[in-house]
């Protein structure tokens, strides 16, 4: 649930605080007062995209803070490894040069996990959505959405992304044979030149070193030579010498065993001299150096790293790719056994597609019929008594007869008045029909659907009269599930509100402002008044305010 609202230099909005509370939370105002700006506000800290025009004239930044419960979003804030208390606490900054910064709980994140975020905590009904409803490649996800059917939807992808590979690895293989020569031809050319390399894993980097160790070879012989001359060649060598000191001081502990511990030191000392040195010994025996190992090594690195250049792949990926140019060779040269086998195995798996897809059709079936009647029932409370609702199934053209989403195209028909045929839902709704249609499906899927939070912007466009009462009662309805918000200019639905704020602008000192004040009782009659009358409050306007009111409360307490 959306707690509180903070705001900064948002459009026309110097400064706003809104705490809003569970139920029905309404906004109403003026024409230009502000009222979407809210929305967009919120909008704004959910992720969506911003610019500098939405940052307050002559203001450096704007702000908008949104603190939720934190407990609607605990599985993406483990994920992402964000701590949060009871609250949950969105913020996103916008510079006026369009730059804009995102935190949750004052950690930065990206206005992509934002939006991931947002996902879990609201659902926005803009009044595009109206527009969305009429698009029919859209119908098909409104139904597998109300009909939970991700489950079924994912068998039968496994199914149509199988027979896709195969599909590929077949039109890979149908090449003319002008085109499979030449490519065999390259492919033999570059197998014989890398073969002929006999490359062997590591080998560059260790030619590398010998021929390093080469180019070196007079100073290391003539280092390695003194090491040996000192440590074991002269007659005072170290190992010697060492072995003497431990005979002497042996002797001295004798006399002294306190001093053994110094004896026992100057063996490990004797003991690891004459052990170096015979390693060096070792080394310096198994030198084998000579003019022609050294051409060899740099005519070896220099193969290399031409075919380095060449391919444009180091010594490792040199050696992947003759492999993969070997399978190539294989695959032409083969092409046309393992293009009938890919024919069969393509056959084989178009059955098991269409299999899949009729299980997901008779899923969907079953769905449209309960949605079906969701939606009629929903539409007829709205006051639309003679509306019919209807999913209509045609079955994909053409070869294989399914896609990525089935077997089928599926959209929406209605018939909005009694004797007229079902007909597209662009042809037949008016501009209220598709708002009230649009409220019955978010009613219907919130059931399905964890989120929270829903806010309505301006659902009331083209209702009026009984209609607009019966979408307010629709509004308080879904309110009692969950939290939502409604923009609106019709006091029926205004009337229903557990919570009513007004968005009111002024001019103060040659600048606009908009102030966001919670009604009172009170305050909300004569904001009623004022929806029904404008300016001109009258007893009249105030008394039907009343009324209505009344009987608000009269069906709240049903």
């Amino acid at each position: 649930m959306l707690n509180e609202l903070h705001i900064e230099n948002i459009a026309v909005i110097e400064r706003a605080d809104i705490r809003f509370e569970r139920g029905l939370n309404v906004l109403t105002g003026e024409t230009g007062a502000g009222k979407s700006i809210v929305i967009d506000a919120i909008g704004a800290v959910l992720g969506e995209r911003v610019s500098r025009e939405l940052v307050r004239r002559g203001a450096e930044k704007a702000l908008v803070t949104a603190v939720f419960d934190s407990a609607d979003a605990e599985a993406w804030l483990r994920d992402n490894e964000i701590d949060a208390d009871e609250e949950l606490i969105l913020q996103r900054r916008i510079n006026a040069d369009g730059k804009s910064s995102c935190r949750v709980c004052g950690a930065p994140v990206t206005a992509a996990q934002m939006k991931e975020l947002a996902a879990l905590l609201v659902d926005i009904h803009g009044q595009n959505d109206g527009r969305q409803l009429m698009d029919e490649r859209r119908h098909m996800g409104y139904l597998d959405s109300f009909g939970q059917l991700q489950k079924e939807i994912d068998a039968y992808q496994t199914e149509y992304r199988q027979y896709r590979a195969l599909r590929k690895e077949l039109d890979q293989l149908s090449m003319d044979e002008v085109e499979k020569a030449r490519l065999s031809e390259s492919l033999r050319y570059q197998i014989a030149e890398l073969e002929r390399a006999e490359m062997k894993a590591g080998e560059k980097d260790s030619l590398i070193s010998r021929r390093d160790l080469l180019r070196n070879s007079e100073k290391l012989t003539e280092a390695l030579d003194e090491a040996l001359r000192l440590l074991y060649s002269n007659e005072d060598n170290a190992v010697s010498m060492a072995e003497n000191a431990e005979y002497y001081a042996g002797r001295a502990a004798t006399l002294v065993p306190e001093l053994q511990g110094a004896v026992s030191a100057i063996h490990e000392a004797a003991f690891s001299l004459s052990d170096a040195a015979e390693t060096l010994r070792d080394f310096r025996e198994n030198l084998d150096f000579s003019p022609e190992e050294y051409d060899q090594l740099e005519e070896r690195i220099s193969l290399l790293s031409k075919l380095e250049r060449k391919y444009t792949r180091d010594e490792e990926h040199l050696i992947a790719y003759l492999d993969e140019c070997r399978e190539k060779l294989d695959r032409i040269e083969y092409a046309d056994e393992r293009s009938e086998k890919l024919r069969r195995e393509l056959e084989e798996q178009k059955k098991r597609c269409r299999k899949a897809a009729k299980l997901l059709r008779e899923k969907r079936q079953a769905a449209a019929e309960e949605l079906q009647q969701r939606i009629v029932r929903e539409l007829r409370e709205l006051n639309m008594p003679s509306v019919r609702f209807a999913v209509e199934f045609s079955p994909l053209e053409g070869e294989p007869g399914f896609d990525s989403t089935g077997a089928d195209q599926i959209r929406f028909l209605m018939s909005a008045n009694a004797g007229e045929e079902l007909g597209r839902i662009s042809r037949i709704a008016s501009g209220g029909e598709l708002s009230r249609i649009m409220l019955a499906m978010k009613n219907v899927f919130a059931e399905h659907d964890p989120v929270a939070t829903m806010i309505f912007d301006e659902i009331d466009t083209g209702v009026s009269g009984i209609a607009a009462q019966r979408v307010g009662e629709k509004l308080y309805s879904v309110s009692r599930g969950k939290q939502v918000m409604c923009v609106t200019h019709l006091p029926q639905i205004a009337a229903m509100a557990d919570s009513h704020y007004l968005i009111a602008k002024e001019e103060r000192n040659g600048r606009t402002y908009t102030d966001v004040t919670k009604l009172d009782r009170e305050g909300q009659r004569m904001e009623l008044a004022r929806l029904h009358g404008g300016d001109n409050i009258t007893i009249t306007t105030l008394a039907s305010a009343e009324e209505q009111l009344e009987a608000a409360e009269r069906y709240k307490a049903m």
